[in-house]
Formats: structure tokens, C-alpha cells, sequence
């Protein structure tokens, strides 16, 4: 009797054993398919990191081709600039359009200077008008000067010293104009001239400019020439 006991006894514990191992392998599996699972998730992840990341270098080089693309298109805006340039000529040609519709320049709008030119004995000297009002205006002909109380004539103008277009000067912007005083040799008719007067095309108003140097300049009346108004001094054409 305790023997049948006991094997019953032992039966049922081999079948509690048998049910708990196998439990237990089910958990293991359960527990092994999860971890299988979470790596091939895992490797599935990795796989398309590794395909973004190939992707992602296909992107950066994309990325690289667009971005040399974009500096390409930059280079593209370097000729746009240069097409900015014809579109300064533009602005030019709408200089052009403004010169003819700009006011002339008034006495009242310039301060014009004058400066020796060279060395001596100073034969030449540069009148500077410069735009001190502060809207553009055009500067025509050439300057109407007079040296000497003696000689009412204005001093004759160079005419292949005149500019294609009339100047137009912006506020700030300078015009310059050659003078000839003489030709500077001892025999000529020279007279001192501490102060002349300069006027304006198209106006008549009559402006008073300090003559360079402390001793003032001399003129020979019969030698003295001027150049037009231009933007700036020019050889050959100034060269008188």
C-alpha cells in the first residue's frame, strides 16, 4: 500500500516535473521569439539604416550634386550678375533717359573750385564743379569764364575736348575742365588774376572762383582756351 502510494506519489511528481519543464521550454520559446523577433527588428532597422544610410549617401551626393547644382545656379546668378551688368547698361540706357529729362545744373547747385595743373611755369589749370545740392542734375556745355576786367569775351572753348553726351551729375558727383592760361613762355602779354568768373550754360548767374596759389595765376588773354565739362580729364582730347 505505501508502496502503490509512493509510485503515485512519484508519478504524479514526473508529471508535475514533465508539465513544468515543458512550461518552462514554452516560456523559453516565448521568450526566444520575441528576442528573435526584436532582432530581426532589430537588423531590420539596421538594414534600412544601412539603406538610409546608403540611401542618405545617395541623398548627400544627391544633396552634393544639388548642392553643386545650387552652385552652379549661383554661378548661374554670377552671370545673372553679369546680365546685372547689361542690366546697369540698362540702367545706363535709363541714365541716358534720365540725362534728357534731368534739370540743368544751376549756379546754385555747384561749387566749382580751381587747382594748377603740372609743374611751373603753370600754364594749365582744372576747374572742378562739384554737385553739392542733393538731386542729379545735368552739366552742359562748357565753363563761360571770364579772367579779366579788360577782356569781356569769354575764353573760347576747345571743341574736340566736348564729351558724346551731356554729364550728368549725381549729388556728390565732380565735372571737371581744362583751362589753358598761357603758353608759358617769358615774351608773352601775362597779367596776374587773383579771382575770376565762371558761368554755367544756361544760366546766367555769375560765380566767383579764387584763382590757385598764393601769388594767383597768369594770363595771356590771347592764349587762353578751355575744355567742356566732363567726368574726368581725358588725354588727347583735353590736351591743349
Amino acid at each position: 500500500m505505501n508502496t502503490l502510494h509512493r509510485t503515485a506519489l512519484l508519478a504524479a511528481a514526473g508529471t508535475a516535473l514533465v508539465l513544468s519543464l515543458t512550461a518552462c521550454q514554452g516560456d523559453g520559446d516565448a521568450n526566444s521569439a520575441p528576442t528573435s523577433g526584436s532582432s530581426v527588428n532589430a537588423q531590420s532597422p539596421s538594414g534600412k539604416a544601412t539603406d538610409a544610410s546608403g540611401t542618405t549617401g545617395s541623398a548627400n551626393s544627391a544633396g552634393s550634386s544639388s548642392t553643386s547644382s545650387s552652385t552652379g545656379s549661383n554661378s548661374g546668378g554670377g552671370s545673372t550678375k553679369t546680365s546685372g551688368s547689361s542690366g546697369s547698361s540698362g540702367s545706363a540706357s535709363s541714365g541716358e533717359q534720365a540725362s534728357a529729362s534731368t534739370p540743368v545744373c544751376a549756379a546754385g547747385d555747384v561749387r566749382i573750385t580751381a587747382a594748377t595743373q603740372d609743374g611751373p611755369p603753370y600754364t594749365h589749370i582744372v576747374l572742378t564743379a562739384k554737385n553739392t545740392s542733393r538731386h542729379s542734375c545735368r552739366l552742359t556745355g562748357f565753363p563761360h569764364i571770364q579772367f579779366l576786367e579788360s577782356h569781356k569775351q569769354d575764353v573760347p572753348a576747345v571743341a574736340k575736348s566736348k564729351p558724346e553726351a551731356p554729364v550728368v551729375l549725381a549729388a556728390g558727383d565732380p565735372a571737371y575742365a581744362l583751362v589753358k592760361l598761357s603758353d608759358g613762355g617769358r615774351e608773352e602779354n601775362n597779367e596776374p588774376v587773383t579771382a575770376f568768373s565762371v558761368m554755367l550754360a544756361g544760366d546766367p548767374t555769375v560765380i566767383a572762383v579764387t584763382a590757385p596759389g598764393s601769388e594767383g595765376i597768369a594770363v595771356d588773354p590771347a592764349k587762353a582756351l578751355t575744355g567742356y565739362w566732363t567726368p574726368e580729364l581725358r588725354n588727347g582730347a583735353d590736351d591743349f
